[in-house]
């Protein structure tokens, strides 16, 4: 019989342990040298006599030890049985831990989620639901009223790649900010506290995303980044042009974007959605809020008459170093951006 160590395979800290773990079968053992010397010696196969021979034990042992790492799912018998992952092959093994490792969450009562949420929330403070930089700020014109039936954004909506040379307007910079990120209410929460309700949806109205406004050409506004504060609707400068400040900047190998009048680089406040969930999977969760952004956004430039597009093909550093960000506690997660049309 010939085995091979299994592909899906992390070595990680655990409550002061290192174990091993299939994120895919979600099985995890101590990775202790005997479980160490059989899957280094497995590599891409061997038979499973000589994996025996490894384990500082007697041969019958030896050889219950090797069956228990194939039924723990860590080796796997060549041929191995069709599962379907080499589909992920060039996306192992980052995408698969996060997805794999997050799947089937047991999800409790939900009376007992919201004794764990309170007892949660009164150990620790809330962090603040909306960011806000120090003056001076720009207050922003109060979003315009758009007067478009929802059927004709929808259908009209494409992603330009060509676009006119009139600057954007302040105004439409205003409404495309107030309507997509701008907080329209507040709202009490369970634990005392009070959440900000957008035209998005968020999980547990946690509302981690917040957006910082690459100005290229903008009429009435320097070149420059700037932070959307969505409970004061206004910008904040956080960074002069820099020298060869264009969309290519943030998005690379990407030319077709390069007449773009502003980006709307996506960020998420990391505590914020971390304070009420503790599970990995709102990491998801985080990822799905900048989707709902993306196609507000959109939806709002389309109604506008401007010409959005958005891309996840962000240069991810260089963003948050422009904006001040440590890349740990908010991170960059995706760009939309708008020029007017080319017609």
């Amino acid at each position: 019989m010939i085995l091979r160590r299994a592909a899906p395979l992390v070595l990680h800290w655990r409550d002061g342990r290192l174990v091993v773990e299939n994120y895919v079968t979600r099985r995890c053992a101590p990775a202790v040298p005997p479980v160490l010397a059989v899957l280094e010696r497995a590599g891409a196969g061997a038979r499973a006599a000589d994996l025996a021979r490894v384990v500082p034990a007697a041969p019958s042992q030896a050889r219950r030890f090797v069956r228990a790492l194939e039924r723990a799912t860590f080796l796997e018998r060549i041929p191995p049985r069709r599962s379907g992952l080499s589909v992920w092959a060039p996306w192992l093994p980052h995408a698969g831990l996060l997805h794999f490792g997050t799947k089937d969450e047991t999800y409790p009562p939900a009376s007992a989620a919201a004794r764990d949420f309170l007892r949660r929330a009164r150990s620790s403070r809330q962090p603040a639901p909306t960011k806000t930089y120090p003056p001076p700020r720009r207050p922003l014109p109060p979003p315009a009223f758009v007067d478009v039936p929802l059927s004709d954004a929808l259908t009209s909506r494409r992603t330009w790649r060509r676009f006119g040379r009139a600057p954007l307007s302040l105004d439409r910079v205003a409404t495309l900010a107030g309507l997509t990120w701008g907080v329209q209410r507040w709202a009490p929460d369970t634990a005392g506290g009070r959440v900000g309700l957008k035209t998005s949806p968020s999980g547990g109205a946690m509302h981690p995303g917040e957006v910082y406004v690459a100005a290229f050409n903008v009429r009435g506004l320097r070149r420059g980044l700037y932070h959307y504060d969505a409970a004061r609707h206004a910008l904040t400068r956080v960074a002069a042009a820099p020298v060869r400040f264009t969309p290519s900047r943030y998005l690379p190998s990407q030319p077709w974007y390069a007449g773009a009048s502003a980006l709307f680089l996506m960020t998420a406040v990391v505590e914020r959605e971390r304070w009420k969930y503790d599970s990995p999977r709102a990491y998801r969760a985080m990822l799905l809020d900048a989707g709902h952004l993306c196609q507000t956004f959109c939806l709002v430039a389309t109604a506008l008459d401007l010409a959005p597009f958005c891309s996840m093909a962000l240069a991810d550093s260089i963003v948050e170093r422009d904006a001040g960000l440590d890349g740990v506690r908010e991170i960059a997660l995706y760009a939309a951006g708008v020029g007017t049309r080319d017609r």
